[in-house]
């Protein structure tokens, strides 16, 4: 049975893996487990996205919480890196969100913090999911329930924190902001304004089922588009459904990806003797080009799995203060235990605004070395059977041997969906896209 719990929480398509049923029962089961050892009414605050399931799913999480004996403070639509902040501030116990980040309105899923604002390790999650498996969550005596209160001021708190981490006002910068129909709605607007900035907003109507429809960091051609036909757009930003990453464009309307955003802010947190161990965490999925960055530069770059949790597991055991995945999700160490798009969004503006630079030209501190992802859709079952499929091994070898040296393979399994993820990088761009759509065919084949 595939595990209940991916790179970043629960997730699936509602009615079908994600239901009101499950929900509920995670909800007794986080309460007892992340209510260990607490002597006073423990209390958790939860989040949740513009989906139109967020609000049945939220209400079915906080009952279990409540049966578990905990108190619900819910913070209303909100972004999940807010939930993981405003826990400490209201002295909460632990934080849920309720998102599916960049996924269709179809799906939804639940995020779990600790206490100080950190997702969840691995052993932890496995201690919830036995109880939901094992039908062993207990609820707590008649009268003796918790209780759901709501905050009136969540956004506004998240906002102003954010604005205390801006070294500079951003007057007189005119950017485009793609909200996805998210999350990022209810307090870009808010942030970016109090700074100074002259934001125009895009994506910024929700109605339950818009949520990363054709807009947001996974489609960005209108944003791009807008960029390229306004001259006076200095740049643009794009935000996922549930606001934890984002994307930018330069002037000239090109994309600046995480990878782009990590070399940027690490130089010139470099230049100003703040880069811990001269150190930037990345991922497997990391480009080589920044590889290739940090080299030059004198910098130290750490690879870690996949998701931004594993990439803060690092940076906690070491003291590293920046890291992310080029997806866009940016952990600023100094003020964040998660990736946070707006945060992101903050500190780059802020920088381009100290140094006076255009954006295409911070960005061309790193070349970005071709790379081509291909997405393939499996079954649970599949999804099981890949590790052992001998066929598949074979020809992931055999591409691998081919590039050698002039770049790489890699083929792993989506924590989010129901995908096989094939990526390769190389020199040659022909080369690396011939040999993923050749993998990606074996695995349809073989996995069907």
């Amino acid at each position: 049975m595939a595990r209940l719990f991916g790179t970043d929480g629960v997730r699936g398509v509602v009615g079908q893996e994600i239901t009101c049923e499950l929900a509920m029962e995670l909800g007794k089961a986080a309460a007892q487990v992340l209510a260990d050892g607490c002597t006073h009414t423990p209390l958790v605050v939860l989040g949740k996205d513009t989906r139109i399931s967020g609000e049945m799913l939220g209400a079915a999480f906080s009952a279990g919480l409540c049966a578990a004996g905990a108190n619900v403070l819910d913070l209303g639509v909100i972004s999940t890196p807010a939930v993981a902040c405003l826990i400490k501030k209201y002295n909460a116990d632990a934080g849920v969100m309720i998102s599916a980040s960049h996924n269709p309105w179809q799906f939804n899923g639940i995020k779990l913090f600790n206490k100080n604002g950190f997702k969840l390790p691995d052993e932890l999650e496995d201690k919830i999911e036995e109880l939901v498996r094992n039908g062993s969550s207990k609820e707590i005596q008649s009268g003796m329930t918790g209780t759901i209160s709501h905050s009136a001021t969540a956004v506004q708190d998240y906002v102003y924190y954010l604005r205390t981490t801006a070294e500079c006002s951003l007057d007189g910068m005119k950017i485009a902001v793609d909200c996805a129909n998210g999350s990022a709605s209810v307090s870009a607007a808010q942030l970016l304004e109090a700074l100074g900035a002259q934001p125009v907003f895009f994506g910024c109507q929700p109605n339950g089922t818009n949520i990363n429809l054709n807009c947001g960091s996974t489609h960005m051609e209108s944003l791009k588009e807008y960029v390229r036909s306004h001259d006076d757009i200095v740049a643009g930003v794009a935000f996922d459904g549930d606001a934890d990453r984002c994307l930018f464009v330069d002037e000239k309307g090109e994309e600046v990806d995480g990878d782009f955003i990590m070399a940027i802010c690490g130089l010139h947190l470099m230049q100003k003797n703040e880069l811990n161990g001269n150190t930037i965490v990345g991922t497997v999925m990391t480009n080589l080009g920044f590889v290739q960055f940090c080299d030059k530069n004198g910098i130290r770059f750490e690879a870690t799995k996949v998701g931004d949790r594993y990439v803060l597991e690092k940076m906690e055991q070491e003291g590293y203060v920046l890291g992310g995945e080029q997806s866009g999700h940016i952990i600023f160490r100094r003020y964040a235990t998660t990736g946070d798009g707006q945060l992101t969004a903050v500190q780059l503006l802020c920088m381009m605004k100290q140094q006076g630079k255009p954006l295409s030209e911070m960005a061309s501190v790193m070349k970005k070395m071709p790379q081509v992802m291909v997405n393939v859709q499996v079954s649970a079952e599949g999804k099981l059977r890949f590790y052992n499929d001998q066929t598949i091994a074979e020809e992931i070898e055999a591409a691998k041997a081919q590039l050698g040296s002039r770049g790489r393979v890699l083929v792993r399994l989506s924590g989010t969906e129901p995908l096989i993820r094939v990526m390769a990088e190389g020199e040659d761009l022909q080369e690396i896209d011939a040999l993923t759509k050749k993998i990606a065919k074996c695995i349809a084949t073989q996995l069907v």
